[in-house]
């Protein structure tokens, strides 16, 4: 477990370090200008070049990176441009609202998801699973503001139930969540069907049914935990996906998650804040893939980490 650990570790530096240099290059090669939208349009060429010296934007591009990683490794993100604050507080302020968003998120795709995939494989073949796969596509399909705005428009202008937007309590975490979970429940429930029906087929499912064991003792029991190892899989590419913001569900509903800061720092090509967000979904992602492999060693003990 150490050596697969410090493997790991190794693995996700390198990672994080190739995904810092092509976010930098990228940036770096914009036509737009974070310089002059700091000056502003009517500023004169002069105070244009003192901003860019100041910001260290005049360097060549092999020392300004240099100069970023030696920041990072100090865990320094580096200051906004345009806010004028430090990137980490920024991103720590809005961690709390992400976490929640994307800890609600993913319990709603897999109460959705699993449970469509789950009856669709156990129905396979009739109308029931067709309907499911049906559904599962049209979720899989469907614009993130088309469902954002439906869900507003029907839970919180028609029936009243769920604040219109916000953020601060249960109730305002209910519809981004839903719209999140019915959204992603599509990949879930197909994949968890595939691998069901897989499993199904297995021998020692036909050994536990021919001992008499029930139904639902049989799907939950034991197809169940080894049906579920890909979607474990899944669940850890979400958690980055997540982390990283899902701009267009939390401009609709208004919530103040990494996502948010994200799309206004884009707008505004704010380059430090940029970075800093690229960085934390990708360490979401990496974290949450190595959650993932921890995990299933649990789920099925034929898994071994090497």
């Amino acid at each position: 477990m150490g050596r697969y650990l410090l493997s790991r570790f190794l693995q996700s530096i390198l990672i994080l370090l190739g995904i810092s240099f092509v976010t930098f290059v990228l940036l770096y090669v914009l036509p737009a200008d974070p310089v002059r939208q700091i000056a502003g349009r009517s500023a004169t060429a002069e105070t244009v070049e003192n901003i860019r010296r100041q910001l260290g934007l005049d360097q060549p591009f092999i020392v300004q990176y240099g100069r970023y990683l030696a920041g990072l490794a100090q865990g320094d993100l580096g200051r906004s441009y345009l806010q004028k604050s430090e990137v980490t507080e920024l991103i720590l302020s809005r961690l709390p609202a992400s976490l929640q968003l994307m800890a609600a998120g993913i319990f709603a795709e897999l109460v959705l998801g699993l449970g469509m995939g789950i009856a669709a494989a156990v129905l396979r073949g009739r109308m029931a699973d067709q309907l499911l796969m049906m559904t599962s596509f049209v979720t899989v399909s469907a614009p993130q503001f088309v469902v954002s705005l439906l869900m507003l428009y029907i839970f919180a202008v028609r029936l009243g139930w769920f604040p219109i937007g916000g953020y601060g309590t249960a109730a305002h975490l209910v519809l981004p969540a839903l719209t999140l979970g019915i959204l992603g429940s599509g990949w879930y429930s197909r994949m968890m069907r595939s691998s069901m029906i897989d499993v199904l087929r297995a021998d020692y499912i036909r050994t536990a049914r021919a001992k008499g064991l029930g139904r639902s003792r049989v799907i939950l029991r034991h197809a169940l935990p080894n049906a579920i190892l890909p979607v474990i899989a899944m669940i850890g590419i979400d958690i980055g996906i997540f982390m990283g913001g899902i701009v267009v569900v939390e401009s609709v509903f208004g919530w103040p998650g990494i996502g948010q800061l994200a799309w206004q720092a884009i707008q505004r090509v704010d380059i430090p804040i940029i970075m800093g967000v690229t960085l934390i979904s990708a360490c979401a992602i990496v974290l949450g893939n190595l959650l993932a492999d921890l995990i299933a060693p649990m789920i099925d003990p034929r898994i071994r980490l090497k």
